[in-house]
């Protein structure tokens, strides 16, 4: 393995796929399940509430630590950037889409007032994500590149879920606050971020096998293992 050199992006035959993955579930699990508030019964506990995404959005988290364990911090910067750069467009997008005037038949009127109601706070949510994602995710790398040199790459288990129990309490205290305050009631709110932040970081937990798994095939064929030791870490440059 290559644990020192800064080799260029074209040279990795598997970081534009892990790329386009990242950005795909950043997307559907921000406007798709976010909006969702919903409920599961569990021992103990009894009735929980949650956000719908927390179902597929801790899977962004798994490629973040992904993407620093084996490409480095400057690598996993280009892709936060990327997913970034598609929720603003996604933003943009729903905006234009439901200001424009619906056709003048009884289809398009009701079809209109749907696409109000699952997507006319898209702006708000779009906010939350944006700053909750972009600050979780470089707090998430930054965590997993320092920890990994400090280890000396031993232990991955306790830097993926030690970056992802940091990133995810930025993340998850960013994001319901901005999107849903004010439109769901403070009880709900509380409960949803607490166990929002619950299930995401258990998800890590849970998914470390696979992420052991993805790591070292990625390893093994891109001959990369990346320690960030001079790594400049200031989050608004685009160069790996």
């Amino acid at each position: 393995m290559n644990p020192s050199t800064q080799r260029p992006i074209g040279q990795y035959k598997y970081y534009d796929f892990v790329m386009a993955a990242f950005v795909t579930v950043l997307l559907c699990s921000n406007l798709i399940g976010a909006a969702k508030a919903a409920e599961v019964t569990l021992p103990l506990f009894g009735t929980v509430a949650f956000g719908a995404g927390v179902l597929f959005f801790p899977v962004s988290y798994i490629f973040g630590d992904v993407l620093t364990e084996v490409y480095g911090y400057g690598r996993d910067r280009r892709v936060i950037w990327a997913g970034f750069g598609a929720l603003i467009f996604a933003t943009i997008m729903s905006t234009v889409v439901l200001a424009l005037k619906p056709a003048a038949d009884p289809f398009n009127a009701e079809y209109q007032t749907h696409l109000l109601a699952v997507f006319g706070n898209t702006p708000r949510i779009a906010l939350g994500s944006m700053l909750a994602f972009w600050s979780g995710s470089f707090v998430n790398s930054y965590v997993m590149a320092k920890m990994k040199v400090a280890s000396e790459g031993r232990h991955l288990w306790m830097r993926t879920i030690g970056s992802t129990i940091c990133g995810e309490f930025v993340d998850s205290a960013l994001f319901y606050v901005i999107a849903f305050y004010g439109i769901w009631s403070n009880h709900q709110l509380v409960q949803v971020i607490v166990a929002q932040y619950v299930l995401k970081t258990g998800w890590e937990v849970v998914m470390t096998p696979v992420t052991y798994k993805v790591v070292n095939f990625l390893k093994r064929k891109e001959n990369e293992d990346y320690f960030d030791r001079h790594t400049d870490f200031n989050p608004f440059r685009l160069k790996a």
